[in-house]
């Protein structure tokens, strides 16, 4: 399994790395059965995360036509208060620090990132996921409808207005869609595609080497709908 983790400017770091070394040791672990890189819709570039300026390198562009695992993280900036809506557009002007985590996902949409994820979506060799706000850039982008997905628990509700099916968990599988809650579910969620796409074993000993375990039970459109507790 080759994963391409995707930076834009505004990233969260946390979305990135920790994916990033859970993925890592997993194709140490399997003797190269996973492979990982950073890339961005732009190509090769450094890329300015939203927390303190950090920069990470991509080293690649993203190619939403190779087989393999996409992942897109959220943004880190300034959360506002609950339901606080920016007063400029999202997608103008030009990217500064510490800006309106909304503003940063929406810039996103100004660029190339949201016909590379189409694309990618509509490929049946590619699993997409997404970290955090990761999810409402997908559903930003409308690539979203009708699917079962979760976010940041300040997201919830705006994912929900996108027409997604949202779910209140810590990780989600919808198939070909895999998405993480808060920032540190990219553990979880990095553990968890280790498990379904190499085995259990691999994962395990990655949770291990990290002495960190998975929260929470991977929710799945499947079996009968809880009633009422």
């Amino acid at each position: 399994m080759h994963a391409q983790i995707v930076l834009f400017d505004g990233f969260d770091p946390l979305d990135v790395v920790a994916p990033y070394e859970v993925l890592y040791a997993g194709g140490t672990a399997s003797g190269g059965a996973v492979s990982v890189e950073l890339v961005s819709a732009e190509g090769p570039r450094e890329v300015v995360s939203g927390t303190g300026g950090l920069v990470l390198r991509a080293t690649g562009a993203l190619d939403a036509g190779r087989a393999g695992l996409i992942l897109v993280p959220g943004a880190s900036g300034r959360v506002g208060e609950p339901g606080e809506v920016p007063d400029h557009d999202a997608g103008a002007g030009e990217w500064q620090k510490d800006e309106f985590i909304p503003v940063l996902l929406g810039r996103t949409l100004t660029t190339e990132l949201p016909a590379l994820l189409k694309t990618a979506m509509d490929n049946p060799e590619v699993t997409v996921g997404a970290v955090c706000g990761g999810s409402l850039v997908l559903a930003m982008a409308g690539l979203l409808e009708g699917r079962h997905a979760t976010t940041h628990h300040l997201g919830l509700d705006m994912l929900d207005a996108t027409g997604v099916h949202a779910v209140s968990a810590r990780v989600v599988d919808d198939g070909d869609l895999v998405t993480g809650a808060g920032v540190t579910s990219g553990l979880d969620l990095g553990l968890y595609l280790l498990e379904r796409e190499v085995g259990p074993r691999i994962a395990h000993a990655v949770e291990e080497l990290f002495a960190h375990e998975r929260r929470g039970t991977v929710w799945r459109h499947q079996g009968p709908a809880p009633t009422r507790l």
